[in-house]
């Protein structure tokens, strides 16, 4: 009977793991940084869960069923996995919009496009995204997260908020006379904290400092702050069961553009935070499973009330630095967050909204990029060009929209690039005006090796639909059709079916005005796809050659009484 065996790239990291034999050493290592991250996930849950627009325990569900599930099938050693702010902004205009069961099913939709990216191999997705992409995009993201903070940093009362980045901002000018001085002090402090703590100890977490002290100032003076409590009420100290979000074709067919957003988003965000781990620890990731397990995560994440997830590269960090090496690490993070859950859940609800608007403004000061945003604004125009475009999108209209004009501006600016570099050209002249050629085929001959009636005719580049014109209108050159055209493509690396296409009309209007086609010096790719057209047959196999010089002598080209 035969055995099915996964692909080495499919198989999760904790199975090879486990395989290989893990050892006391190793447990008791990831033992203490996953409790370590299990506390620092705590606040940061409950925080991206408030500012997503959903209850704060719906951070905790996330954290706790996404995060085991994907360190159970994750791709990379030491992936933590869980809310981020990278999807605040999507979340919250989703809820708005359609409530948490449209973002349940936009949630399970992100899910399956992950698991599909990844058996397909779809892994190396990162490297397609560019840069200025990415920076434009999460910057824009960490403004309005601060944006959305000032409220309760201030303890402002302006009432429901606009989601909009101008309309808000004109709410807070309007209400600004309503600031409550405890919640700012208490905002205030936690923000000083939250970034001097670090100076002092590394292992505890500023984020859960801040919280404890304001926490125990603001409950045991009675400072007029809104709380947890007083805005969502207790926090459960159990898991929901799961339940199945109530599910319309309305609703799913407008799901599926901020479903492959968050997909998008997940899929970035966990890969570069497998690529960053990799770089702490001198591993390597499993692209395509991680993209699995993060696919596998916000499927299931919905079914027990949860938001989406993605690997998170602060927690991973984390992680490492507390000597995390396993994805078991990833494990006792999650259930240290149920025994939280379950024992500490009651005194959540004492936490000030002004100390965790705090946490979150700090988060948004790292997500900004804001080194990268200046650096990229000095990078060639086009680059510019995506970061802005990318980045005000994101401010004032749609994160999805954003991402998905950001995506085609970019692919039409690589089509203008590679368009740029493809040349077509008839080098006969030039080589008779210079009297020889310039290291064709590496090897050079002589004008006079050159037959009347014969042309050569060079491709450089890609001969693909954005510079298919061009070699058409190069080709419209010749006065009078030749005896033969010596189509030279050792510096043609790509063709497409447009390529293709031109060929094949090339092909046509020589056939009728009887002039030869010989090709010289085709690579792997062209090679191929001529062959799968048919191309090749129709030309002639015994019309390639691999160089100038060779297909002058073997296709008796060279003039007469030459040697």
């Amino acid at each position: 009977m035969m055995q099915f065996k996964l692909p080495p790239d499919l198989q999760p990291k904790l199975y090879t793991i486990l395989k290989k034999g893990y050892r006391k050493e190793s447990f008791f290592a990831d033992l203490s940084a996953g409790v370590i991250v299990g506390i620092v996930a705590l606040p940061l849950a409950i925080a991206f869960a408030i500012a997503s627009g959903v209850k704060p325990e719906q951070g905790l569900y996330s954290a706790i069923i996404a995060g085991l599930v994907v360190s159970v099938l994750s791709g990379s050693r030491v992936q933590i996995s869980g809310p981020t702010g990278a999807f605040i902004v999507i979340i919250y205009g989703i809820v708005q919009q359609y409530g948490y069961d449209g973002l349940a099913i936009a949630t399970i939709l992100a899910g399956i496009f992950l698991i599909i990216l990844g058996i397909v191999r779809f892994g190396i997705l990162l490297r397609f995204i560019p840069h200025a992409l990415t920076v434009g995009f999460t910057s824009g993201i960490a403004i309005i997260i601060f944006s959305s903070q000032i409220k309760d940093f201030f303890g402002l009362k302006t009432g429901a908020l606009p989601a909009e980045f101008i309309e808000k901002w004109s709410v807070y000018i309007n209400t600004f006379s309503s600031v409550n001085v405890f919640a700012l002090a208490v905002g205030a402090a936690s923000l000083l904290i939250v970034f001097l703590w670090p100076r002092l100890n590394v292992k505890i977490p500023g984020s859960l400092v801040a919280i404890l002290l304001s926490t125990v100032a603001v409950s045991m003076f009675h400072l007029p702050v809104e709380t947890i409590g007083t805005r969502f009420g207790q926090v459960p100290n159990t898991l929901p069961m799961p339940k199945i979000p109530a599910l319309s074709w309305h609703v799913i067919t407008q799901m599926v553009s901020p479903a492959f957003t968050i997909a998008m988003l997940s899929a970035i965000e966990s890969l570069l935070s497998a690529v960053v781990a990799d770089g702490m620890m001198g591993t390597r990731h499993r692209s395509n499973m991680e993209l699995i397990a993060q696919g596998a995560g916000n499927l299931i994440s919905p079914l027990f009330l949860g938001i989406p997830v993605t690997g998170a590269i602060a927690r991973t960090a984390t992680n490492i630095k507390n000597g995390g090496r396993t994805p078991v690490s990833g494990i006792i993070h999650a259930i240290v967050l149920i025994i939280i859950m379950l024992f500490l859940a009651p005194y959540a609800s004492l936490i000030p909204m002004a100390s965790l608007a705090a946490i979150l403004i700090y988060v948004s000061y790292n997500m900004s990029e804001w080194r990268s945003f200046v650096k990229t604004l000095k990078a060639p125009v086009s680059d510019r060009a995506i970061l802005l475009i990318t980045f005000l999108l994101t401010l004032f209209v749609d994160l999805t929209v954003a991402i998905e004009v950001g995506l085609v501006f970019a692919a039409l600016s690589f089509i203008k690039k590679m368009s740029d570099v493809t040349e077509a050209k008839f080098l006969t002249e030039a080589i008779r005006a210079s009297g020889e050629s310039e290291d064709t085929n590496e090897v050079r001959f002589q004008m006079k090796d050159i037959p009347q009636g014969v042309e050569i005719f060079e491709v450089y580049g890609s001969l693909f639909f954005g510079a298919v014109d061009q070699f058409r209108e190069s080709i419209r050159q010749l006065e009078k059709p030749p005896r033969v055209i010596i189509l030279e493509t050792t510096k043609m690396l790509v063709i497409d079916g447009s390529g293709l296409k031109a060929l094949e009309d090339l092909l046509g209007q020589l056939e009728k005005s009887k002039t030869k086609l010989i090709v010289t010096g085709m690579h792997k790719q062209p090679l191929f796809e001529l062959t799968r057209s048919g191309l090749l047959d129709q030309i002639g196999e015994d019309n390639f050659y691999g160089s100038i010089p060779e297909a002058l002598e073997k296709a008796n080209l060279r003039p007469s009484g030459q040697q």
